[in-house]
């Protein structure tokens, strides 16, 4: 999990790094001396650079969809909470105002206390007991009209639905890359810019230029993967913005 500045501070030192390795390989290895060997520098970059690229989108593709899915699934979460509040008018007393009661006290937990605690990488396991607590109240209405047993049906399918997506948003709150991916990554990359930097070209201006930007994507890209591979950490992350949207339709009613 990155901050604003760590993502600064990884991309400057990480072009600063690539065009200090430039300069010392120009001072150990003038470049005189490695424009005879262009051709096979060139297709050793060819090959590496081809191959990090379709690696770098491949990542960077899996994790933005997994950020995608988390987002979406946020938002049936919240949804299918106002649902189970909207269909609790359809049940009997006492159960309509004890779902109604708790189906805002889960809006609530969710932006207090479940949002803090992904925020810090922790699991959030606040809303556990309330969602209990709404299907020990569901499952206690005993005789019912019809109206009351279609709505009944209605709010236990909700309900599943809620519980669903909130285990999903569990899971998507500590899922993040392996580290022999972060492996693959950190070492192709490392790979890639030492051979750009081999490369011998006449114009030393035109060659740090090339370092310069080749190392420049590089980083962004993989602190672009970094960011959004936990998608409720970090300086990118989904917001509460759908529980909060939620709780304001719940307050209205």
């Amino acid at each position: 999990m990155l901050n604003l500045f760590q993502d600064i501070l990884i991309v400057v030192c990480t072009v600063v790094g690539s065009l200090l390795f430039m300069a010392i390989m120009n001072r150990v290895w003038p470049w005189e001396k490695r424009r005879s060997h262009n051709d096979l520098i060139g297709w050793q970059l060819t090959v590496l650079g081809t191959a990090y690229a379709v690696i770098l989108g491949f990542m960077l593709y899996t994790v933005w969809t997994e950020f995608g899915a988390a987002d979406e699934n946020t938002d049936l979460e919240a949804s299918a909470l106002v649902n189970v509040y909207g269909l609790a008018d359809g049940l009997p007393e006492p159960q309509r105002t004890q779902v109604r009661e708790l189906a805002r006290s889960y809006a609530d937990t969710a932006l207090h206390a479940d949002w803090p605690k992904m925020l810090a990488a922790q699991v959030p396991n606040d809303t556990v007991s309330i969602n209990d607590k709404m299907w020990q109240a569901l499952m206690s209405i005993k005789s019912a009209s019809p109206v009351e047993l279609m709505a009944e049906n209605h709010a236990l399918h909700q309900l599943a639905s809620l519980t669903e997506h909130r285990r999903i948003r569990v899971l998507h709150s500590n899922s993040q890359l392996p580290i022999v991916l972060w492996f693959v990554l950190l070492v192709g990359g490392v790979l890639t810019i030492a051979s750009a930097c081999m490369f011998g070209a006449e114009s030393t201006t035109l060659h740090g230029l090339q370092v310069f930007a080749f190392s420049l994507m590089i980083s962004l890209c993989l602190v672009a993967i970094a960011d959004i591979n936990r998608p409720f950490q970090g300086v990118i992350h989904i917001s509460d913005y759908a529980f909060a949207r939620a709780q304001r339709d719940l307050m209205s009613r």
